[in-house]
């Protein structure tokens, strides 16, 4: 029977994403560079408060950024307050010589480090998060109106970059689609800060008017203001698959102090979801002296590299490849292009081969000058390339025998020869590094061997230890490491992956109901190959702390493989990332486990997770008996085109219609509970009201939540939503009736919330 013990474990759990440190501790290193690089420091979690590292990569040396019980009592002597030197009342710090200065108790601070003297000082003016500063710190760029604005840093004088802006016609902003208005309003932001990138020398911004005219426009309506006022109408250019007009964006170059304006003598850019900028589909070469962008036409069937003269606006094409299904530069649709351009030579990535390798292009003539990595392994980040020495350095997967997800950093020459992997541990390897260092920070983990972080040079030589997790705290919720586990594909053949976390309170002589927490991809994993801090595991490990064996798997028509494995989604998307994979997982891992009872299982979902749990209820309905979808994409005709048409085809409404669970609503036979919010910009309410609409025709019994105010995260009421979620399948799936238990709201951690808006 589940318990308010563990009803508090899993709530536990759920807060984990949202407030790092207080479960785990030492897991993330976030370094905050000084000295161009040379050294940094970086914030770390003690449990009740946090710690301050300093860190000299060359000296080889990692200490106390100051003493925090002199500076705890410097503070405390300065003003009149209690300074506990465990809980210090600041998250960051600037090195000034040797000195420390800190925000705390709504004054600036300066500590000299000699004496441990605090005295009030004159604080630098923070930067205003709705600007875009410039490399040398004089001007920052924003958005006004419709137009973008700069002001001097210096002197504070403002003029306009451009004056012709208007709606639907606006510089310097992404397509309306993923805008996040209804989160943003929730912090009390009017906008992102504008879509721009400027040149190494300062002088310059790339950015795009955005073209929105005539997209389609969509509507929420939002039941209760703020301000208690009548309901509001939210509207929203928002394009569906097949629309005739999309978002588009027209690169353009300003010169900051001229004035002056080079339009991109091409076509605009297709920007169905993001801006090229946003995605670094668009940068600056090194010196400033080229554009260079990324191009698609709507079928995604070729990718090519074009260079903008930022002086005329001509363009002029370098590469270009052809597929017969999507060309991508990475298989993670969030992650950056994997192309480097050198001074005279193009990195490449290419999956031509099956596999995702480099080849080497000639940057002035196009022309192929060779493969540069080869395999049955997929490139996954170009980390550093040392033009001089010829080496280009990189992470990979499927060098891993017993993981083929794990990311190992490498080396090779740009010629293709002298391969060596940097790391040969077996571990997945995360990697951070400031731009043009010579080290960089390696956090080695896997799903149950929690992170340990290391600044390495690049032989692979471990220069310095910052960080091994503590997981005390988490082993005390009755957390346990879950499982990775390999089975076969329903084809009997292709090998899956994924994760199963055993119940709280694990005694294998009983029975237990399963979860299968699905998000189906294509364009991400669901299943991270290193320790999870918290995202993976947001549904999966409450889930289990209530009792429930939880599964997670990456079928066939996900990233991170081969690209005929990622390949099985295109025109498939209402396969769900194999759904008839994750059937037959289940089968083989009960074969085995026999505490794993198949006559209960549920499914849960978020967003494309959302859409999955549904289907897998009307596909093998003799398999899952219960689910929870949240803010799911039931109708793929009226949902986002950019994602739609990436991974069902530009020209395919067979397909879309394929991808619809509302066609299908017939066929539930188990029991749903549907939850959405009310004002979710990302995944429309609709797209949940019109399976409802249709499981009432079909006189199916369900049960729908519409959660007002609320978006697509559920940010303010996720205990809420999750609370219900959970009730839900203890309900429908061990026949008990839930605790009477309320959760507390969950406080996102204000670097969280710096993360989201990144």
């Amino acid at each position: 029977m589940t318990t308010s013990q563990d009803y508090q474990a899993a709530e536990r759990l759920l807060r984990r994403s949202a407030r790092p440190g207080e479960l785990v501790v030492g897991d993330r290193v976030r370094p905050r560079w000084i000295d161009g690089g040379a050294r940094f420091w970086y914030a770390v979690s003690n449990g009740v408060g946090r710690r301050f590292v300093l860190v000299d990569p060359t000296a080889g040396t990692r200490r106390p950024a100051f003493d925090h019980a002199r500076l705890a009592a410097a503070l405390a002597t300065a003003t009149g307050q209690e300074v506990d030197p465990e809980a210090l009342p600041f998250m960051a710090i600037e090195l000034a010589g040797n000195a420390v200065e800190f925000d705390a108790y709504g004054e600036h601070w300066r500590c000299e480090l000699d004496g441990y003297s605090c005295e009030r000082a004159k604080a630098t003016p923070p930067g205003n998060p709705l600007e875009v500063p410039s490399p040398d710190r004089k001007v920052a760029v924003s958005l006004r109106g419709h137009d973008l604005w700069a002001r001097s840093l210096v002197d504070g004088r403002e003029w306009a970059l451009t004056t012709d802006g208007e709606p639907d016609h606006r510089y310097g902003s992404g397509p309306d689609c993923t805008s996040n208005g209804t989160l943003l309003r929730k912090f009390g932001l009017p906008h992102l800060p504008p879509v721009v990138a400027w040149s190494p020398d300062s002088t310059k911004v790339l950015t795009h008017r955005t073209d929105e005219r005539g997209v389609r426009q969509t509507h929420l309506v939002e039941a209760r203001p703020a301000d208690g006022d009548a309901p509001l109408l939210r509207t929203q250019r928002y394009a569906y698959p097949g629309d005739e007009n999309v978002p588009r964006a027209e690169l353009v170059v300003l010169d900051v102090a001229e004035g002056t304006m080079v339009r991109a003598q091409a076509e605009p850019l297709l920007m169905p979801q993001m801006s090229p900028i946003a995605t670094r589909w668009a940068w600056w070469a090194q010196d400033g002296s080229a554009v260079y962008y990324l191009d698609q036409p709507r079928d995604r069937r070729t990718l090519t590299l074009r260079r903008l003269d930022p002086g005329t606006g001509e363009v002029t094409t370098v590469i270009s490849e052809t597929g017969p299904t999507r060309v991508e530069p990475n298989q993670w649709a969030y992650e950056p292009p994997i192309v480097r351009v050198l001074a005279d030579e193009v990195l490449w990535y290419s999956q031509r081969d099956d596999w995702g390798h480099l080849y080497r292009y000639d940057l002035h003539t196009g022309a192929l000058l060779g493969q540069v990595t080869a395999g049955q392994w997929a490139v996954r980040q170009i980390l550093h390339v040392d033009e001089a020495r010829r080496v280009v350095y990189f992470t990979a997967s499927g060098l891993v025998d017993e993981d083929p997800y794990r990311r190992t950093v490498c080396r090779v020459g740009l010629d293709g020869s002298g391969f060596a992997t940097l790391t040969d541990d077996g571990l997945d390897h995360v990697v951070t590094m400031p731009e043009n260092a010579g080290y960089f920070i390696d956090s080695a983990s896997s799903v149950d061997t929690p992170p340990v972080s290391r600044v390495r040079d690049w032989t692979g030589q471990v220069l310095v230890e910052l960080e091994r997790a503590d997981i005390t705290g988490l082993a005390a919720t009755g957390w346990t490491p879950p499982e990775r586990f390999r089975v076969k594909a329903a084809d009997g053949v292709t090998d899956v992956y994924g994760v199963l976390y055993r119940p709280r309170g694990f005694d294998p002589s009983r029975r237990y109901p399963v979860v299968d927490t699905l998000y189906p991809g294509p364009q991400v994993a669901r299943v991270a190959p290193g320790f999870d801090p918290g995202g993976m595991g947001l549904d999966a490990e409450p889930l289990a702390a209530l009792g429930f064996v939880v599964i997670a798997l990456d079928g066939r028509g996900t990233p991170g493989r081969s690209k005929s494995f990622h390949d099985a989604s295109y025109g498939h998307l209402a396969d769900a990332g194999g759904l008839a994979d994750h059937v037959a997982a289940l089968r083989e891992l009960a074969r085995t486990r026999p505490w794993m009872d198949l006559d209960r299982v549920g499914t849960f979902g978020h967003s494309g997770g959302g859409f999955a749990a549904v289907r897998a209820m009307l596909d093998f309905p003799e398999v899952y008996k219960a689910g929870v979808a949240l803010a799911g994409s039931h109708d793929a005709r009226h949902f986002n085109l950019g994602f739609v048409e990436a991974y069902d085809g530009a020209d395919n409404p067979e397909a879309w219609a394929r991808s619809s669970n509302v066609d299908r609503a017939d066929r539930l036979a188990g029991r749903l509970l549907l939850v959405h919010g009310a004002l979710d910009d990302q995944v429309h309410p609709d797209q949940t009201l019109r399976l409802a609409d249709r499981l009432i025709a079909a006189e199916k019994d369900f049960e729908l939540l519409i959660v007002p105010g609320a978006e697509h995260t559920f940010i303010d009421c996720l205990h809420y939503v999750r609370k219900r979620a959970w009730d839900f399948l203890v309900r429908e799936l061990t026949g008990a009736q839930p605790p009477a238990y309320r959760p507390a709201p969950i406080a996102i951690d204000p670097e969280m919330l710096g993360e989201m808006f990144a």
